[in-house]
């Protein structure tokens, strides 16, 4: 990608101002619903968002960005790798979600986990992270492209993102279902059909890998860079 490309500032976004909104408010309005009902999609996602985890190579004392944090269920396996020296910052849209990873940094006591209800796409924050996470999550942004270029400015060179999300079958004869595909996630999670995570997220990231493939390739694991200061 061109160094003008990587480095230019969202003004706009790739949807009209009225269809972001109208995207936000049906996100708040679907995972609000989902808040207190996330217990399967933590089980059956549990090993491919600690595999993803695993590829961050994190670091005691490490400050780290989870987009689209949900109710937290990341936060234990990535306190475990910062330690009590690191800081763990998370952003969801969701006040339902919120409020629930709020609840869970308090019974854990976690002192180093904050979270913020936030718009991913345009939120800022004082100091960059070494690595962030995206666990289904970026899919759902009203502005995919312009939440990945937040996510990229949000980060020191050479830090990693690794994203794990879901797509229609991208091969084989499971293809025919993907109308049906579309609909579920879109119904279920507010899918973005306009976004392009994988695209986005090679356009904006220095290097970027597709790490994994799960269930048939419509779930997966990427892998991004930024590069490293010279």
């Amino acid at each position: 990608m061109a160094t003008e490309q990587r480095d230019r500032t969202a003004t706009g976004t790739s949807r009209s101002d009225g269809q972001y909104e109208a995207h936000l408010e049906r996100s708040r309005t679907v995972w609000n619903r989902w808040s207190d009902y996330y217990g399967q999609s933590e089980r059956d996602f549990e090993p491919i968002r600690e595999a993803a985890i695993d590829r961050l190579t994190l670091e005691p004392v490490d400050r780290v960005l989870e987009v689209g944090c949900g109710p937290g269920v990341n936060f234990e396996r990535i306190r475990e790798e910062i330690g009590a020296d690191g800081e763990l910052v998370a952003v969801d849209y969701s006040p339902g979600m919120v409020a629930n990873a709020r609840e869970r940094i308090e019974a854990h006591g976690w002192e180093n986990v904050s979270v913020r209800q936030a718009d991913a796409t345009v939120v800022a924050f004082d100091k960059p992270f070494d690595a962030a996470l995206a666990s289904l999550s970026l899919s759902v942004m009203p502005d995919v492209r312009r939440a990945v270029e937040n996510v990229y400015r949000s980060l020191v060179p050479g830090a990693r993102l690794a994203v794990v999300d879901v797509r229609p079958a991208p091969s084989g004869p499971l293809r025919v279902l993907n109308p049906l595909i579309r609909r579920f996630f879109r119904w279920y999670a507010n899918w973005n059909p306009d976004g392009d995570v994988a695209g986005s997220l090679e356009a904006v990231f220095d290097t970027c890998e597709l790490a994994d493939t799960h269930f048939a390739g419509t779930a997966y694991t990427a892998l991004c860079a930024k590069r490293a200061a010279d």
